[in-house]
């Protein structure tokens, strides 16, 4: 495959899966801050900055976050099949029998996965 088309899957499954769920966070915004906003006086803009900004934001930045930990996990299942990186190195050695390499490798993998939830995990918590 490549690393070019796994890199080009990814993205376009990232931006499909990001724009649903970003989609859905807006149209499930309360109304009580626009309608308390509006009702000050707030031209279109203003009510968006003020009154729907503060609702998506902190949803938006906890969905990215989300992606790339899924993006990190099927990058390797990617490589394994071909898309090139980790993946496709781990696979390279298990073909060529060299298991302590290829476990030094699921190691180093799933210590990265951790690593990277345990982060994303702490800054979406002080987000939301």
């Amino acid at each position: 495959i490549g690393p070019l088309a796994g890199t080009i899957v990814l993205i376009i499954h990232s931006i499909a899966d990001l724009g649903k769920l970003f989609s859905e966070q807006v149209e499930n915004i309360a109304e009580g801050p626009l309608e308390a906003v509006t009702a000050t006086g707030a031209n279109r803009l203003q009510t968006i900055v003020y009154a729907v900004v503060p609702q998506i934001v902190p949803h938006f930045i906890a969905f990215a976050f989300y992606r790339w930990d899924i993006n990190v996990r099927m990058s390797t299942i990617i490589g394994f099949v071909g898309g090139g990186g980790i993946g496709l190195a781990l696979q390279r050695a298990t073909n060529l029998t060299q298991y302590r390499q290829a476990s030094v490798m699921v190691i180093a993998i799933a210590l990265v996965v951790i690593i990277l939830d345990y982060v994303s995990a702490k800054i979406r918590s002080r987000i939301i």
